[in-house]
């Protein structure tokens, strides 16, 4: 599985607000909480259509060509529609991952 993939599926199970409670407990920006709460206002600007295509496509695991006919739509709706957040999700992901780099370096 892939780290976007792992991601998505980790917050919309409700693991990823788990995981941080249990790691943020110091009081001070952490890059789990950062990519919780970027993630949440991400999701959150999302239409429902929108919201249920990204939960079918990584929580439910389906394929494209699933996704469509559970939807009536055609794959490149689907990937209009979803490309964007996946892409948004990788740069959060990546300033996450960064954010650690620079708290870990002296």
């Amino acid at each position: 599985m892939n780290e976007v993939k792992f991601n998505i599926r980790l917050y919309f199970t409700g693991g990823m607000k788990r995981l941080t409670d249990r790691i943020d407990n110091t009081g001070q920006p952490t890059p789990q909480r950062y990519v919780l709460n970027a993630m949440t206002e991400l999701f959150d600007s999302l239409s429902d259509e929108d919201l249920k295509l990204i939960r079918l496509r990584y929580v439910e695991d389906l394929t494209l060509d699933e996704v469509a006919r559970r939807c009536y739509l055609n794959e490149t709706t689907i990937r209009r529609h979803t490309n964007p957040t996946v892409k948004q999700v990788k740069e959060i992901i990546k300033q996450g991952n960064e954010l650690s780099i620079k708290q870990k370096s002296p």
